[in-house]
């Protein structure tokens, strides 16, 4: 099967890089990642912790007649002790030794956790198992002392300040459904070949968009402004779409099309840096991620979901995304205060990691680091670890590329730029920086 693999990885390549022979441990390595690919396809995350969206009109009515009350979620936690016992003794037969054992470790022991927080769902446990996953609102971002939850409060306070200033410029939401879904059906058919990605209209979708490898869902009876159909080309498309369709490809490692939690992080921070890099992300976007963790922080700290809901009303958010922002907190969890879902930490988290990640690969002249992370859903550690089995066709290059990556000159203009300006220090400009002296 090894041979078989390598041969389909030198193909795809062009046949421009040598492999060596099958090591053993390699076909041991492919014959696992095989196992846990089969393992985890009932594993659905958000789907079993979403709150139901039905429990929106309900709670939206209550709210306008001034008399709130609590969702009453339905969850169902499903039995996934089979597929646990599985990856129990994948585990178990991972050649640590090998350096893409690393992966499989990695990768099998977040799905064994995810069972354990999907059969948990509803309790408490499932808030400490998601933290287990996704992080924190107070885990310290690469490179930098401040955490998560104070990058968020100063986003936060940029958006305030610029606020008052931008406040004729707001996007408006003048795109119906429909119409989105035309445009994003004639994009994607010219990026990915016809008919290859779908794009679907779906009443019961709790998010106002979803991505999988073959379709795009869009919400129905949602509208989009001009920013939002370039964020779900960027973010949606051309990040979670494309590696998921470039995992498919891959000879060896079909575990890559699949997301993984221990992935969550970079893959989302590489969706929203797509948006900011190619212009798709506007102020209140950056706000409402930043709220997010901040509405997280709040709910550790005891906040239940009206209390929740009433924050992201302070903020300026209107009660739909107010209700949708603060459902995705508590999805899965308690809605009594002390616990949430720490999915929401990963977007600003990963865009920050993400971009470090970008500019040290700049600066250490490894720019094939960046192309190499859209071969399939991966997290930044993978992608240096994978280095080698890209060189040896283990591991396929990507077929299909963002638009601003695939011209790889613009973006290091880009990144070299962003590397020289951090050594501006802004706390020494002032308005006297920019008066001429004057005349002797």
């Amino acid at each position: 099967m090894l041979r078989r693999a390598m041969r389909r990885a030198r193909a795809y390549n062009h046949g421009m890089i040598a492999v060596s022979p099958a090591a053993p441990d390699l076909q041991r390595i492919a014959v696992l990642d095989q196992r846990l690919t089969a393992a985890v396809r009932g594993v659905r995350i958000l789907r079993t912790v979403a709150l139901a969206p039905a429990q929106a009109a309900p709670f939206l009515a209550a709210h306008a007649a001034g008399r709130l009350r609590m969702p009453q979620p339905d969850y169902r936690p499903p039995d996934l002790s089979a597929a646990r016992a599985e990856l129990d003794a994948i585990l178990a037969a991972i050649p640590h030794a090998h350096p893409l054992g690393g992966y499989l470790q990695r990768a099998a022991s977040a799905w064994h956790n995810a069972t354990l927080m999907l059969e948990a769902v509803g309790t408490p446990a499932a808030g400490a198992l998601s933290a287990q996953l996704y992080g924190s609102p107070q885990d310290v971002i690469p490179g930098s002392a401040l955490s998560s939850a104070a990058a968020a409060r100063e986003f936060v306070a940029v958006a305030a300040e610029l606020g008052g200033v931008l406040e004729n410029t707001v996007a408006a939401h003048d795109i119906d459904a429909a119409t989105l879904q035309a445009e994003l059906r004639v994009a994607l058919d010219a990026f990915f070949g016809a008919g290859v990605v779908a794009v679907d209209l779906d009443e019961e979708l709790a998010a106002k968009a979803a991505a999988g490898a073959s379709r795009i869902r869009l919400r129905s009876g949602s509208r989009f402004s001009a920013y939002d159909r370039h964020q779900l080309l960027a973010h949606e498309a051309f990040v979670h779409t494309l590696t998921a369709r470039n995992g498919m490809l891959q000879p060896a490692l079909g575990s890559l099309a699949r997301t993984s939690p221990h992935v969550t992080a970079t893959q989302e921070g590489l969706a929203v840096y797509a948006e900011l890099i190619s212009g798709g992300m506007d102020l209140a976007r950056l706000k409402r991620i930043s709220l997010r963790i901040l509405g997280i922080e709040r709910a550790l700290a005891g906040a239940d979901f009206i209390e929740v809901f009433r924050f992201f009303l302070e903020q300026g958010h209107d009660a739909a995304d107010s209700y949708s922002s603060t459902a995705r907190i508590f999805r899965g969890v308690p809605l009594t205060g002390g616990h949430a879902f720490a999915k929401d930490t990963v977007y600003l988290h990963g865009l920050l990691s993400v971009h470090t990640f970008f500019r040290w690969a700049l600066r250490g002249r490894r720019l094939s680091l960046l192309r190499r992370l859209f071969a399939g859903k991966m997290a930044l550690r993978d992608a240096l670890d994978f280095e080698p089995w890209f060189d040896a066709g283990f591991i396929a290059e990507p077929r299909y590329l963002p638009p601003w990556i695939a011209s790889m000159q613009g973006l290091a203009g880009s990144l070299a730029f962003s590397l020289f300006v951090n050594r501006i220090a802004m706390g020494e400009v002032s308005a006297a920086s920019w008066r001429e002296p004057a005349a002797g």
